[in-house]
């Protein structure tokens, strides 16, 4: 057994597929296919059930993969240790973070973390939360940039800032004429939500006390991808929405026909954003730098924490 062959499982069990694995791992199908059968053979298990139509993990081979992933961590943490004696932060950086967020926060925090730690390389990904919390576990990434608790004894979480939620409604619309916005302002509005398993969408209707997304009106059953495609039905008059204070970018939502409102009456009118990482990474101090780089630069709308 040897290192070479447990990314040769890793891979086949990503892919689902012995010859797009052995494209990944640079060696031909026959290459790879033989080796992963001696480990089987080694291991006198069946780590792949093969058919002509798919590769299924046996539940003996999910048990393999779990420690496979572990002693391909440590090995790299090996690597990083070493390189450390020259740069304790340097190297690659795998952080994750929900489309929510990265868009606004990622572009002030890139050039002084680059300032900061020139030889440490931030490598992003974007998707949902859920998916996110599968790649972190999956050691597909270091951390996650989440606005959710996290319930899982393997992860622990940095929290980083509060970020108020901001009410968005049209120019011309009623509310523009009061001073304040109030709880019952909210449960009267007519609210754009995002698809399910975006997590701002549940916090939203949190906020407004919704138990379920709206049922009348003929933005009802909108599923919007995206903060921004919200926001332009926003300025098209369409309706309301909750925007997180980052998503707040001054003249634009103007010149957008968007008014932004903030909830200060509405103390828990908020979303906590966390770095949420494995317990076993053995990079703390590079998570840690990211964390402070990132309360560094936070603008003036959203809470520090730590």
């Amino acid at each position: 057994m040897n290192l070479r062959d447990l990314k040769y499982i890793l891979a086949v069990a990503e892919t689902r597929h012995f010859g797009r694995a052995a494209e990944r791992c640079f060696v031909s199908q026959p290459t790879l296919s033989g080796q992963i059968k001696k480990l089987e053979d080694e291991l006198d298990v069946v780590i792949f059930e093969r058919t002509n139509r798919s590769v299924e993990i046996t539940p003996v081979g999910e048990a393999i993969l779990g420690h496979a992933r572990l002693a391909l961590e440590q090995a790299q943490a090996i690597e990083q240790v070493a390189r450390a004696h020259q740069d304790p932060l340097a190297g690659p950086l795998r952080i994750g973070a929900i489309p929510t967020l990265s868009p606004y926060l990622i572009p002030q925090v890139l050039v002084p973390l680059k300032r900061a730690y020139p030889n440490l390389k931030l490598i992003l990904s974007e998707e949902i939360t859920d998916l996110l919390l599968g790649r972190l576990v999956r050691h597909e990434i270091d951390a996650a940039l989440l606005a959710t608790p996290v319930d899982d004894t393997d992860l622990d979480t940095m929290p980083l800032f509060d970020e108020p939620f901001w009410l968005a409604h049209p120019r011309n619309d009623p509310l523009y004429e009061k001073d304040e916005i109030t709880a019952k302002d909210l449960e009267e509005v007519d609210l754009l939500l995002l698809a399910d398993g975006h997590c701002l969408t549940h916090q939203v209707m949190e906020v407004c006390r919704l138990a379920e997304r709206p049922t009348k009106g003929e933005m009802a059953d909108l599923r919007a991808a995206s903060l921004e495609t919200l926001l332009q039905l926003v300025g098209a008059g369409f309706g309301c929405t909750l925007v997180p204070a980052l998503a707040i970018r001054g003249a634009w939502m103007t010149d957008a026909g968007i008014i932004a409102r903030p909830l200060g009456n509405l103390p828990d009118a908020f979303r906590r954003i966390s770095l949420v990482y494995r317990r076993s990474f053995p990079r703390r101090a590079a998570l840690q730098a990211f964390a402070d780089v990132i309360r560094q630069n936070l603008p003036n709308t959203v809470r520090r924490l730590g």
